[in-house]
Order: structure tokens, then sequence, then C-alpha cells
């Protein structure tokens, strides 16, 4: 996987995003870590990793997603979370999918077959549900689970998507888009565990309300 690059966007992680080093070290995969210059108490705790780090001038997930995209030098890249919750050992599988079908897109679902997450609440389980048949419907998206970040993708051709959302929106962004233009897609099963430590940086109803909103916007502006 030496054409692979993984984006780790990390904010308040000194619990959890030494573990995930630790395990993608034995992996021996690329990686880019984004946050922000102020964020002292994940750079103190992951010196003793090689890592390199690029630091966010704004705020928000989104943009240091789409920051770290824009430096991957790599054919693929793949966005990974710094708290634990997605498995390294899920990588090779997704890679494999997304070379054997010459996708563009490759989305990691936690609601396919022999798929599960150890961190759904029910109000994320029935969020995810709805904005997934909106996706379905109104975009006509062949995903099973619209909120999860766990992707991979074909380096440029998402580049050229450009996408601009700077918060936890540019999750629907992304797949909308990609549809929108043409590109090849599809999801694979995946199993999300239980976050190691801090909190979760989502609100599910003031973020679930801006996806609505979002959703809503692409679909009455049918942007490219």
């Amino acid at each position: 996987m030496k054409d692979l690059t993984l984006v780790i966007p990390a904010k308040n992680e000194p619990e959890s995003l030494p573990y995930v080093l630790m395990e993608l070290e034995k992996l021996d995969l690329d990686f880019l870590i984004v946050l922000e210059k102020t964020d002292f108490i994940t750079i103190n705790a992951i010196e003793k990793f090689k890592s390199k780090i690029i630091f966010q001038v704004n705020k928000g997930y989104g943009d240091a997603i789409l920051l770290g995209i824009k430096n991957v030098k790599t054919e693929y890249f793949s966005i990974f979370n710094a708290d634990g919750s997605f498995d390294p050992y899920e990588l090779k599988n997704m890679y494999n999918e997304i070379k054997n079908n010459s996708l563009d897109l490759l989305l990691a679902s936690r609601y396919k077959k022999d798929a599960s997450s150890e961190d759904d609440t029910l109000v994320t389980f029935v969020g995810n549900k709805i904005f997934t048949l909106i996706g379905k419907i109104f975009f006509k998206l062949p995903i099973s689970d619209i909120l999860y970040t766990y992707v991979m993708g074909n380096t440029q051709k998402i580049l050229k998507l450009d996408l601009k959302q700077k918060d936890f929106t540019l999750c629907v962004e992304l797949p909308i888009k990609a549809k929108r233009n043409s590109l090849k897609m599809a999801d694979i099963s995946a199993n999300e565990k239980s976050r190691i430590g801090g909190t979760k940086k989502v609100n599910a109803f003031k973020d679930g309300f801006l996806i609505l909103l979002h959703m809503i916007k692409l679909f009455l502006n049918n942007e490219r």
C-alpha cells in the first residue's frame, strides 16, 4: 500500500492518538496528522513518534481533512480518525476493493452485512438511517452509511470536486459531489470500535441539523 496515505484529523486526542499511531506503525503505513498548533496536549503525547504534522490555519473537522488531502502525494488517501474507532486492519480490504474495482471513492459502512458499531447510539443510528435514505432518494447515492467518514479515494479525482465544507457536513458533501461528477463509488462492510478516550467531537443534534440544511442546499442548487 505504498501509494496510500492516511489523513488523520486530530483534536484533543492525547489518550487515543498514541495508540492509533502504534497500530499504524506495525502496518508500515504513511500518514499525515492534521491538528491545530495550539493543541499542545496532543502534540506532546505523540512526540516520540516520527509523525508528519500539518498545522491548521483555520478550524473544523472538514477543514482538517481537506488540508490533509491537499498535502497527500500518493495516488490514494484514506481518512482515518484519531479516536481509535477505526480498525486499521480493514485498510487492506478497502485498498484491494478500490484497486480491483477501479473505484474513485470507497466508503466503509457499519450497516452492511457482517458490519457493526460499538460506538453508535439510538440517536446517531436513527439520524444516520434518515440521512442515508435522503441520500438515496434525492441524490441516488449507492451507499448505506452516509455519516461514517472512514473513506478511501483517488486523491486527484477527489481534489477536483472542489469540496468546501469546513465542518462535519463534509461527510455528505463528499459522496454527493462524487456522485454528481460521475465518480465510481461503492461501500464496504466495516466494524466501528469504541473510541479510546476523550469525548465525541460531534453534537448529534446540532451537527445533524447542519447536515440536513446542507443536503437541502445541495439539492436545491444542484451543485457539482
